[in-house]
């Protein structure tokens, strides 16, 4: 009861202050706020208010404006590189070095035979003279030495073709091995293949769904030998993906150079081919680390092969990490220089390299952060046979802010991409990010895994025999700018990233002076023979050092702060309207005393509301207090209902019933009596 007692005193005491009414509330504000401007408005003449009244609304719309920009810059969330250069001794990269060739020859060869002579076939096919303007296919039959021994059912999964732009709108499809010779006279030429309608490109790829169906068998007659050009009479080399064997829904991928498409028609085969081979025997055909690591000095402490961590990599077989980090301690440098850094010397073996898969000779090697899985086809770097190639490193440590003043994460926990690369117990990257994404969409759209990338749990890699159409969904995936913005958006870069800055150069390595004694040393130390096994052509030495223990740290920092939006809208009021923040306060108490008015407008009006209800239960005016008083106490009391009275010369006067009155009140009190009549129970006084 007291706090209701308190609450309406509080609320009369508002009540007391600015008015009854909005004129009187803006009037009494205007009168006594510290705010420029809305002084003069009420204090000035006519005239003067006038002009009053416009600058204050004119400044007031520049100060809201001001106001918005600062607002809407501080939740933009800029952010503000600093570079700051630091000395202190670090850790020592990790090291990963693979071969380019993935697999030696001799051990894949039997896989590879097949693939191997089909290929060889095509090619002596593609490079022999054409007659005239025409080329003809190579036709296959039980006769012909050239068809002895190919599988064609493993080429026609996946074939290459040729493509005869002679007529621009209308290319021609000539297929590179024919089993049976068309009989004449059925509208196809043997010699040209098949002409394409309206004028498709073989070199666009379509989308999956839309078909590059066959022509009507007839092709565009060649122009005239004498205006063809050399350039004219080229064929280009594409490789045919369709969304399963003989089907129309096909798609070409053309390229400019037929060594550019030998080449990825044979990674496309190859892979179908080694999907089917289980991890531990591609592991046993690769390169293994006592073959290939010949030398390992770091700093002044020997090292070997067996410092190394061996990863199987698909797209280069067995790779060899230094400094992984994940069984012991990363290693630190104890100075900067060459002298303190890393040397290895590799054997490569250039000579059983797999002719048609690995077109670079070399070694692979990339430099990370511990505990980081290598991605040595985006990040890597190809050192050369023959050479002694230095490498000095400097160091640039990225310290990203994270939400919201940017996308990035410290650990992928919040990505909604699974991370099919944690089978390796490595740490998040955006390139394990965006492989991940894309296997998981070709898991869910192609039914299958490809080889290059880790498989989601359930899944099998993709190969010709399970999986017909794999090469074209995959390609088709693969092309597809929807897919990959759909995996951008959905991976996040790192907060905190190493990044390693690398300074090559190269020296021919050994120089003939001593190839002779050095060849003869690495020969026996491997293979303990006087006979020298080694030459230029394989071997590679490596010098990776700190150039310095300068290291650069790239951070970002909040370009706005809480304190800077405060500080700007406080200068942008005082400077307009020589406000504060007491200014601000007040306004926010005209705004609650509006609100109190409001508030006993609608209350006012909700009882005048319930009043004109009140009025509305009687035929006439309701009963006044004094009436129902007295009916309470006079029991003979009868209200006199209201209507019209007849006057006297009006019809059925004479005919009303008498009206009805209230009989007078008893009031004996009033009465004159004699003195006489007093009783001697009187209160009069006598004297």
């Amino acid at each position: 009861m007291n706090v209701k007692k308190y609450f309406v005193r509080a609320l009369h005491r508002l009540q007391k202050g600015p008015g009854y009414t909005y004129k009187e509330l803006l009037v009494w504000y205007c009168d006594n706020t510290n705010t420029h401007g809305p002084k003069r408005i009420i204090k000035e003449g006519p005239k003067k208010k006038v002009i009053w009244f416009f600058l204050t609304l004119l400044f007031a719309s520049l100060v809201f404006w001001q106001w918005g920009i600062l607002i809407n810059t501080y939740l933009s969330y800029n952010v503000t590189s600093s570079l700051s250069i630091g000395f202190k001794t670090m850790k020592f990269p990790a090291v990963t070095v693979c071969n380019a060739n993935p697999f030696k020859y001799s051990e894949v060869k039997h896989l590879l035979k097949e693939l191997d002579k089909l290929i060889e076939a095509a090619l002596e096919r593609i490079l022999q003279p054409t007659h005239g303007d025409t080329i003809t296919p190579l036709l296959l039959n039980g006769s012909d030495n050239a068809s002895e021994g190919l599988d064609l059912a493993l080429w026609n999964q996946i074939p290459l073709v040729l493509i005869d732009e002679h007529d621009k709108d209308n290319p021609v499809i000539v297929e590179i091995f024919e089993t049976n010779r068309t009989a004449p006279g059925n509208g196809t030429s043997p010699g040209n293949g098949t002409a394409l309608e309206n004028g498709i490109s073989p070199g666009n790829e379509t989308a999956p769904g839309n078909e590059t169906a066959p022509g009507n068998g007839t092709t565009a007659a060649p122009p005239a030998p004498s205006n063809t050009t050399s350039e004219e009479k080229k064929y280009k080399l594409a490789v045919k993906l369709c969304s399963h064997q003989g089907s129309n829904n096909c798609t070409y991928r053309n390229f400019t150079s037929a060594a550019q498409a030998v080449t990825e028609w044979y990674i496309l085969q190859s892979t179908s081919i080694l999907s089917k081979v289980p991890l531990q025997e591609r592991i046993r055909m690769g390169y293994q680390a006592e073959d290939m690591i010949l030398a390992c000095l770091y700093g002044a402490e020997p090292c070997n092969y067996k410092n190394f961590t061996q990863i199987y990599h698909p797209d280069h077989g067995n790779c060899y990490i230094f400094n992984w980090g994940m069984d012991k301690e990363a290693l630190n440098s104890s100075n900067p220089g060459a002298e303190f850094g890393l040397k290895l010397i590799l054997d490569i073996s250039q000579q059983d390299y797999i002719p048609y898969l690995s077109s670079a000779a070399g070694a692979r090697l990339m430099l990370h952060q511990q505990k980081s899985f290598p991605f040595l086809k985006d990040q890597g770097i190809y050192a050369m046979a023959g050479t002694e190639t230095s490498i000095g490193v400097l160091v640039d440590e990225l310290e990203r802010m994270g939400y919201p003043y940017s996308d990035c994460t410290m650990n992928g926990s919040d990505v909604p991409v699974k991370n099919l690369y944690s089978e390796y117990n490595t740490s998040y990257s955006i390139q394990a990010c965006l492989r991940s994404c894309f296997q998981n969409h070709m898991a869910e759209i192609c039914g299958c895994g490809h080889y290059m990338f880790p498989l989601p749990e359930g899944v099998t890699y993709c190969n010709n025999d399970d999986n017909p159409g794999w090469a074209y969904c995959y390609s088709s995936l693969r092309s597809s700018i929807r897919q990959r913005q759909i995996c951008i958006d959905s991976c996040k870069e790192t907060c905190n990233d190493t990044q390693y800055k690398m300074t090559i150069s190269m020296a021919d390595w050994p120089s003939e002076a001593s190839e002779d004694w050095i060849f003869h040393i690495l020969s026996y130390e491997r293979d303990m023979s006087t006979n020298v096994t080694l030459d230029r052509t394989g071997i590679i030495k490596l010098n990776i050092y700190f150039q310095e223990y300068n290291y650069r740290t790239i951070s970002e920092s909040a370009a706005t702060t809480i304190v800077w939006l405060l500080s700007n809208l406080g200068g942008q009021f005082g400077f307009w309207m020589g406000g504060s923040v007491l200014c601000l306060i007040e306004f926010g108490e005209i705004i609650i005393d509006s609100l109190w008015i409001t508030v006993i407008n609608i209350i006012g009006w909700c009882k005048g509301l319930k009043q004109k209800r009140a009025q509305a239960r009687y035929l006439d005016a309701p009963p006044t207090v004094s009436e129902l008083v007295e009916a309470h106490t006079n029991l003979g009391f009868q209200h006199e209902e209201a209507g019209p009275v007849p006057s006297h010369g009006s019809p059925g006067a004479e005919a009303l019933p008498p009206e009805p009155g209230t009989p007078p009140p008893n009031y004996d009190s009033l009465r004159m009596q004699p003195l006489d009549a007093l009783g001697p129970d009187s209160d009069t006084e006598t004297e």
